[in-house]
């Protein structure tokens, strides 16, 4: 019984631990009150604890971590750590290049061999002295909006493991929301950092395009972003902060850098806010709705104009974003063995067909499309602050299946229709909790501003949190039990 005691009174200090943020990691640090040492061994431990009944990770780095961990010790006692995340837990999703890690996609087809550099984004947060404790799953090649690949299997959400949380950076948002780690890498081509933050209560930033390099080249084109996904929206700024900036090797970027991001309390007074009610697809739950209305309601209240609107060509978009996303996953179809096909995502092998499918032709309208509707939104938010939005339709359903059987949606981009129309356009969008249904499954806000603006969008989602600190892990008591 003592034993089991001790067990429990080491786990419950690992749990606290856990659940800090890299603000106050960064002073206990400074001010020698904790270690990099025992904060990555916690958060080690954590994701180890959380692997059998929420599989999130495809790997975990305990031997590089705890070296990693020993180093950024060092440098903090001698009084000279690289940056603001030196000695912060950090993972990176399935997708993106870690040297010396194994990138599998989530996939048996691709290659059993570690990467030989590092991406952009992980270059930076490496320089910065982050310290990566693990990979978190994606569905293959990112490739769905729920977490689950013929790899490594089905990713469950911590707060009912009977249900998903999300994809395609699921492994990354159940991770934040367990307390595995502080800061997660994401990628995000139709909501893929917004929607696993909804379907699991904390936070994702999908980045202005550009503003975080990306390479190798995404198959899946300039829809694709590379963001963070993390408890408070400090961190998300601060990991965001770090990862921007100008990468030779991204052709797509702009020449010229972005600002960094910064973080300011705005006021709601004065402030107009469009309210992105209707989807492109479908119909928004009951209980979404009245969550994102009641915060609306509080904004109004606080001094705001609220402003119902549609997105401009909402109609269209959903032809606009298939013709995109569909030849991209042709475009990577094509890069591996016809005879290993029948190894495949059934769900990624039909959208690869279907990307077949079209011709170069209607390839290229959708990108004139894309063209004309990326101007209007532009246009719209010169006209507007913030657009809010819910950021996923639907609540988070069961495990395993790639639509929920109570939804007409004929594919997931279908019950994403929040989210990948901003991929399209580019701005920022950021989803923030914004509580629970009734049964205790979370509920996501977007709040979306113009492109280039990520420090705006930012800030108001601080503002946002600095009304609802509760809704926040670590800012309310309620957090996933495991």
């Amino acid at each position: 019984m003592k034993n089991n005691q001790n067990a429990m009174n080491a786990w419950s200090e690992t749990t606290d631990l856990c659940r800090m943020d890299s603000t106050t990691l960064r002073s206990a640090y400074q001010k020698r009150e904790l270690s990099p040492v025992e904060v990555v061994q916690a958060a080690l431990d954590c994701a180890e604890k959380i692997q059998a009944p929420f599989n999130a990770f495809t790997f975990i780095d305990r031997a590089g971590a705890l070296s990693a961990a020993k180093e950024s010790e060092a440098r903090w006692k001698n009084g000279g750590p690289l940056s603001s995340v030196d000695g912060i837990p950090t993972t990176i999703k399935d997708i993106v290049d870690v040297a010396g890690w194994k990138l599998r996609y989530g996939s048996v087809t691709t290659p059993d061999t570690p990467a030989r550099q590092d991406a952009p984004s992980v270059s930076r947060l490496r320089k910065a002295g982050a310290i990566f404790i693990a990979q978190t799953t994606t569905p293959e090649y990112g490739g769905k909006a729920v977490t689950d690949s013929p790899a490594f299997g089905i990713t469950r959400n911590p707060w009912d493991p009977s249900r998903t949380p999300g994809g395609s950076s699921g492994g990354a948002a159940v991770a934040a929301a367990c307390g595995a780690g502080v800061l997660h890498l994401g990628t995000d081509g139709g909501g893929s950092i917004r929607i696993p933050a909804s379907f699991t209560g904390v936070v994702g930033h999908k980045p202005t395009y550009g503003r975080v390099a990306a390479y190798p080249p995404s198959s899946f084109g300039t829809v694709a972003h590379v963001g963070p996904i993390t408890r408070t929206v400090a961190d998300a700024a601060t990991m965001l902060d770090v990862m921007s900036g100008r990468d030779m090797r991204d052709w797509t970027q702009p020449p010229m850098p972005f600002p960094s991001v910064s973080l300011s309390k705005i006021e709601w007074r004065g402030k107009k806010i469009g309210y992105w009610k209707t989807p492109c697809v479908g119909d928004v739950d009951k209980c979404v709705a009245n969550s994102v209305e009641r915060v609306l309601k509080d904004f109004e209240a606080a001094g705001a104009t609220i402003v119902e609107i549609q997105i401009p060509y909402q109609d269209t978009l959903l032809d606009i974003y298939n013709r995109h996303w569909c030849v991209g996953a042709a475009n990577r179809l094509a890069s591996i063995d016809p005879s290993r096909h029948n190894e495949l995502d059934p769900n990624f092998l039909r959208t690869a067909h279907i990307g077949q499918s079209y011709s170069a032709v209607q390839r290229m309208d959708a990108e004139v499309g894309r063209s004309r509707y990326g101007a209007e939104m532009d246009e719209l938010l010169s006209k507007f602050d913030y657009i809010v939005s819910p950021t996923v339709p639907i609540l988070p359903f069961e495990a395993g299946v790639d639509i929920p059987e109570a939804c007409d949606a004929q594919s997931w981009i279908e019950w994403c229709s929040f989210s990948f129309p901003i991929n399209l356009s580019q701005q920022p969008a950021c989803s923030v909790p914004c509580g629970f249904s009734e049964n205790g499954l979370p509920i996501g806000l977007q709040i979306i501003g113009a492109r280039g603006d990520d420090s705006s969008v930012l800030s108001a989602a601080l503002s946002y949190e600095v009304m609802y600190p509760d809704r926040f892990l670590g800012g309310g008591s309620q957090w996933p039990q495991f």
